[in-house]
């Protein structure tokens, strides 16, 4: 059968209107409740980005550049003899004792951080002292690469809301890392290849040292690993998140926000309305 409806289609209209303009009032309030929610952490505390949330196999591999450079030059061969790019973070007194070096991470196409001028222990100091450690190195690297490093890790991994603060200010993104190689505490190769390899996983960002005395060793067995398991490794920069993020309180994850989707409003029809009912259709 047919259900006839009345030539009165504006009243249809106007209704349906109001209910969506509710649906969608509703819909921006919960996503800005969401919003406020998710971006104030535990407590007000802020929190760098440990990793990335993705579903594709993308890691990154990153190296602190502080006290030596006598196993640089084996690690840039082994990224380059498997097309790997990676996040050199440098220390300031290095980029001074070390130009040649820093130009060369620059040309074989790495990516370059910033790790302070003099590696102290920033949560001592003042946000004006930690602008003066952020900056001289800033323009350091750009003075060397010609580059704007927008990379930030603090040293010793430690940080407060003042050192993420500071370094927001200075157009810096603070980065830690999920995976420790722990290759400053001068591991094995082998027992560096599977502290990391146990731990992998999907957007991973790896810590490493640019001169520990098995790093190399142990990234001419991991890197190849990780490829052959299928895993694609990318600069710090390539990992993270391009749209509208929140990094978690409690794991450090950059993570999306999932915008609602817009409701689709249907077109005024000032025309008689039929609706066919299946099944109750008379001859």
């Amino acid at each position: 059968m047919f259900v006839y409806y009345e030539r009165r289609p504006w009243k249809l209209i106007v209704g349906l209107l109001l209910v969506l303009a509710a649906i969608n009032a509703g819909q921006m309030a919960l996503f800005r409740a969401v919003r406020q929610v998710i971006s104030t952490t535990v407590g007000g505390r802020l929190v760098p980005i440990y990793s990335v949330a993705t579903n594709e196999k993308k890691v990154a591999l990153s190296l602190d550049a502080v006290w030596g450079a006598d196993y640089t030059d084996n690690i840039l061969d082994t990224f380059d003899k498997h097309h790997v790019k990676t996040t050199f973070f440098l220390a300031g007194f290095w980029l001074e004792k070390f130009p040649d070096r820093v130009r060369e991470i620059a040309q074989r196409g790495h990516e370059i951080g910033n790790h302070t001028y003099s590696h102290p222990h920033l949560n001592s100091l003042s946000p004006a002292e930690i602008r003066t450690e952020i900056m001289r190195t800033h323009e350091m690297i750009e003075a060397i690469t010609g580059r704007k490093p927008r990379l930030f890790r603090p040293p010793f991994g430690e940080y407060s809301n003042k050192v993420i603060e500071t370094a927001k200010e200075c157009g810096y993104e603070t980065i830690m890392w999920s995976i420790d190689s722990l290759d400053w505490r001068d591991l094995s190769a082998s027992e560096i290849i599977d502290r990391v390899m146990s731990k992998m996983h999907n957007g991973a960002i790896v810590l490493f040292h640019n001169n520990g005395t098995h790093t190399a060793e142990a990234l001419a067995v991991i890197i190849p690993e990780l490829l052959k398991q299928g895993y694609k490794i990318v600069p710090i920069s390539e990992l993270l998140l391009k749209g509208d993020y929140y990094i978690h309180p409690h794991t450090g994850e950059q993570r999306p926000i999932e915008k609602p989707k817009p409701v689709q409003r249907p077109k005024p029809d000032d025309q008689l309305r039929f609706e066919r009912r299946s099944g109750d259709e008379r001859s």
